[in-house]
């Protein structure tokens, strides 16, 4: 269990100030001007080694994605970091919390990691419906303004650098980062073909990385602590502390920072009080948000929570985002809500995931009330394969996954379903004979 001592949101609960003197007073802003002084290349080298990677859900080695950006931007061309603050993944709620109650973590990690890149400026990008979360955020960089933490000769570094908070318009899709640069340039947002990558043409067309509230606000805590600090946490490959939510059917749901690799049994022991009913009624987990496939209960309770070990169970971490589920829930009609949201949020832009996402979605809600054949099921598993794959963003992947764990996992709730209602005959013929 993480100790109190190494957490680096202290204030993720909100129970002191979120304003810059309280900040100041938990740590943030403290030498600022001194980490930039070890050089742009160090700092990328600290992460790095802190083996720190996106905590936005792909788990992309943050450091080495900085790495890309030119060293040498041209005057023509600047070079642009963008936060992506839209957190619209169903079951994620951490970025919220580092907004609301601890913005200037996320500003100063703007500056050092905008620094280290060699931007001109960081556009945070957040989702329209976080009303309040915007309105501090806005107050917060308006602090750092007047302070002169951001803006010219950024806390005396003789480095220039704008912060910006530019709110969505509560779109899905706006969360991939190429749809999200279209909409920041006051376009549609949908996502772009790649290549070419944002880090060779990204924001109007300049070099730009794009990473998640979480991966930003972490980085002066590296950099004050160490790299052998931040990776002394987790397995390896799997380093550092992340922030994990945890909703569904436990007995205190809750955001909470914990060391990578925590066993689901311990970390839902430790900080929920335990499953509702006890762990024998726990039936499945989505351990990652709503577009990695759930897990059944006997695979996940003593798996380890990070990427590797949810990848051995057909899984994902994600963005962390743990949806516990008991055996009071309807996991065929849960599943197919899900396919509702895709087929809800696709924006329309690719063949497979524009017809697909409503085709999955209606055979899921045949099945969910048993009037289909079972021959359908292995059908709906073949066009989840069409689809995955086969989009320029992940929103179709993400769209098949959730259905893909179901069949994968549940198939004789679905054919128990199909049999109740009358819907295949055959077996039951065969019975009778």
């Amino acid at each position: 269990m993480l100790a109190d001592k190494d957490r680096i949101f202290t204030n993720l609960y909100g129970y002191q100030p979120w304003n810059v003197d309280a900040a100041i007073m938990r740590g943030d802003w403290d030498n600022t001007k001194d980490l930039m002084a070890r050089g742009q290349d160090a700092i990328i080298d600290v992460i790095k080694a802190s083996g720190l990677r996106g905590r936005g859900g792909a788990g992309f080695p943050t450091g080495m994605k900085w790495s890309f950006m030119p060293k040498e931007p041209k005057p023509d061309r600047p070079s642009f970091l963008v936060i992506n603050a839209d957190e619209s993944e169903p079951g994620s709620c951490k970025d919220r919390e580092i907004i609301r109650h601890d913005p200037h973590k996320l500003i100063e990690g703007a500056l050092i990691a905008g620094y280290a890149m060699r931007a001109r400026a960081a556009y945070i990008y957040i989702r329209g419906e976080y009303i309040r979360e915007a309105e501090t955020l806005f107050a917060a960089v308006a602090e750092a303004y007047d302070r002169g933490f951001v803006g010219k000769n950024a806390c005396g570094s003789g480095y220039d650098f704008d912060v910006f908070v530019h709110r969505g318009a509560g779109a899905y899709i706006c969360g991939e980062e190429t749809a999200m640069l279209e909409s920041l340039e006051g376009k549609k947002g949908q996502p772009r073909l790649k290549p070419p990558f944002p880090a060779g043409a990204g924001l109007y067309g300049c070099p730009t990385t794009v990473n998640n509230v979480e991966s930003i606000a972490v980085a002066p805590t590296i950099l004050r602590r160490g790299a052998e600090w931040f990776s002394s946490f987790g397995r390896e490959n799997n380093k550092g502390t992340k922030l994990f939510q945890i909703s569904g059917h436990v007995d205190r749901p809750c955001v909470v920072e914990e060391a990578m690799s925590i066993s689901f049994r311990e970390l839902i022991e430790k900080h929920c009080g335990g499953i509702r009913g006890g762990w024998d009624n726990l039936l499945a987990v989505i351990p990652g948000g709503s577009s990695v496939p759930l897990v059944p209960a006997r695979e996940i309770i003593d798996g380890p929570m990070d990427f590797d070990g949810l990848k051995a169970v057909g899984s994902g971490l994600g963005t962390a985002a743990v949806i516990v589920m008991d055996k009071s829930t309807d996991i065929v009609r849960a599943i197919s809500r899900l396919s509702y949201f895709y087929k809800h949020e696709s924006c329309g832009q690719c063949t497979p995931c524009r017809e697909g996402t409503g085709w999955m979605w209606r055979v899921m809600e045949r099945l969910r009330t048993g009037d289909a054949d079972v021959s359908e099921i292995d059908t709906l598993h073949q066009v989840t394969k069409q689809v995955e794959g086969h989009t320029i963003c992940a929103l179709g992947d993400a769209a098949a996954w959730p259905i893909q764990g179901l069949i994968r996992h549940f198939r004789p709730e679905l054919e128990r379903r199909i049999r109740e209602r009358g819907g295949d005959l055959a077996p039951m013929m065969e019975a009778a004979e």
